[in-house]
């Protein structure tokens, strides 16, 4: 009978350890924008964060959608070692008044395309952009499509509202302006922030670093870990138990 307790709290102990490491690896494995935050007006350097999820595949192609409705003037792109880049100018849906100017095309999408493997398995690679001047609206969601070479497609495209209602929607990039970031209680930070670092590995891409999802990310773990080490002391009480009763 003992020997059913073991089991059980070792599977418990494993679930704990599942729990611990899969989740923040799910709560981090996203497009992301860092900064996510500018002063209305300001000129701003962007990195797109681009993690592969794939195990076997990697990622060939990445596609940022810019606002049509509150277009940026000037987008440029830092080149990317392997990959080309293409900005498409477009007819907007209807004029903009920006600086006192009626806009009738902007910049609605950047394209980076790998040209050298892209990003493999356990990689993840920063693209740059400098987006301005910002608008002076609450937030700006920049949609992003991640294509990977065996056809997957990720379309990293919800809103924050879309995902507060369902949190199974993949997320899209966001930069703040007069909004507060998510986690930012004083208001949104509008100063320069450092670009997550990263490890780099063959290919110019780089292994997996901090996140802004990292703290809640962190806290999940601890939990889990918590969890995983009650059920490895039950796992131990049980087989005492046992073997005392054997004995």
């Amino acid at each position: 009978m003992f020997e059913k307790h073991i089991f059980r709290a070792v599977a418990g102990a494993t679930a704990g350890l599942a729990l611990a490491i899969g989740i923040p690896l799910a709560a981090s494995a996203h497009v992301t924008v860092t900064p996510n935050t500018a002063d209305p007006g300001s000129y701003k350097s962007v990195q797109f964060r681009v993690p592969n999820e794939s195990e076997a595949a990697s990622t060939v192609r990445l596609e940022v959608q810019l606002p049509t409705d509150t277009p940026f003037l000037s987008v440029l792109y830092e080149p990317v070692p392997g990959w080309t880049t293409t900005v498409t100018e477009s007819t907007l849906p209807a004029p903009v008044v920006v600086d006192g100017n009626t806009i009738t095309q902007a910049a609605t999408k950047v394209v980076f395309e790998a040209v050298d493997g892209g990003i493999r398995p356990g990689q993840l690679q920063n693209f740059t952009l400098s987006l301005g001047p910002v608008p002076e609206v609450g937030s700006i969601v920049l949609p992003a499509i991640q294509t990977y070479d065996d056809g997957t497609v990720s379309e990293w495209t919800a809103t924050p509202a879309q995902v507060a209602a369902d949190d199974t929607l993949e997320p899209a990039p966001v930069l703040y302006v007069q909004d507060a970031a998510p986690g930012d209680a004083h208001g949104a930070s509008h100063g320069a922030s450092p670009a997550p670092s990263a490890t780099a590995t063959e290919g110019g891409s780089a292994t997996a670093s901090s996140d802004p999802s990292s703290g809640i990310a962190l806290g999940v773990s601890i939990a889990g870990l918590v969890l995983a080490a009650g059920a490895a002391v039950l796992a131990a009480i049980a087989l005492a138990r046992g073997r005392s009763k054997v004995s």
